[in-house]
């Protein structure tokens, strides 16, 4: 009888969006565009759609570090995505879990703010991210106004992208990825330090679309998706910014909601 083949194993931790576009549904839905057979822990619930976000219902730390153990204790992982975590209770059960549970790459995706402008993390909960979970991170991948929040400093030019990158990888994660698309008018070019290698600008132009909602989570998922497959952290980087990218025009002429759509994470499988 062959030998079975396992999955490519990767699993997100982080909130739920009822809409469907971004949090753990975004990063289950791009972790199988991609090839990995996807899990989740849920750290909030959330009431929202591509109008903005409504409520937030938080899950006990304790019920969190028991989603994460029950996959770790069976199913085992390939690589993990952390996404919205909220609160600083939350923040110190994973950070725990994680110093408890390693030997996989980390991606860390610092949630604040939807797309909407509405907060996504406590204020008091800033200081403890970084503190708690740099240090555990392969690579972290916030946005300008995440990345602001972190160094307590505006981020207003591409040369304060690059000083902030490398400030932020000094923190303890062995990459870090600063998402310019908040920055730059009419690029959406993302900087990218690596310890021991050289900054790194990844292009785009930007694609004329309001339907960008989740798309920070699917980045962090991809990256964390071609991490289980054993790409480098370089490797996985570029090809989730293709990703992304080819799921953002894909779903530029769609229509879903009032508000910002999602991107087309199927792009491959779906009809247009």
């Amino acid at each position: 009888m062959a030998e079975k083949k396992s999955y490519f194993r990767a699993l997100t931790i982080g909130g739920s969006d009822s809409s469907g576009g971004a949090g753990i549904q975004a990063d289950i839905k791009t972790f199988s565009a991609l090839g990995c057979y996807g899990m989740s822990a849920i750290t909030v619930l959330t009431s929202q759609n591509t109008q903005g976000v409504f409520g937030i219902q938080e899950i006990s730390p304790e019920f969190v570090v028991e989603q994460i153990t029950s996959v770790l204790g069976d199913i085992g992982v390939d690589a993990v995505k952390i996404g919205m975590l909220f609160n600083t209770p939350i923040i110190k059960k994973v950070a725990k879990c994680m110093r408890e549970n390693r030997g996989f790459p980390v991606v860390l995706d610092p949630v604040m703010f939807a797309k909407s402008g509405d907060r996504l993390l406590k204020k008091d909960a800033i200081d403890t991210i970084r503190d708690e979970l740099f240090p555990l991170a392969t690579l972290v991948t916030p946005n300008i106004p995440e990345a602001s929040a972190l160094l307590g400093r505006p981020i207003e030019s591409p040369e304060s992208m690059q000083e902030a990158a490398v400030e932020l990888c000094a923190l303890g994660p062995q990459g870090v990825v600063i998402k310019g698309g908040s920055l730059l008018n009419r690029a959406s070019d993302d900087c990218m330090f690596v310890k021991n290698g050289q900054l790194q600008w990844l292009k785009q132009e930007r694609i004329d679309t309001q339907n960008i909602h989740g798309t920070g989570c699917t980045f962090s998922s991809a990256i964390t998706a071609f991490l289980a497959q054993s790409f480098t952290l370089e490797d996985s980087v570029l090809e989730a910014k293709k990703y992304v990218s080819k799921a953002i025009k894909a779903g530029s002429n769609k229509k879903l909601g009032l508000g910002k759509g999602p991107v087309m994470h199927f792009y491959k499988t779906w009809k247009s």
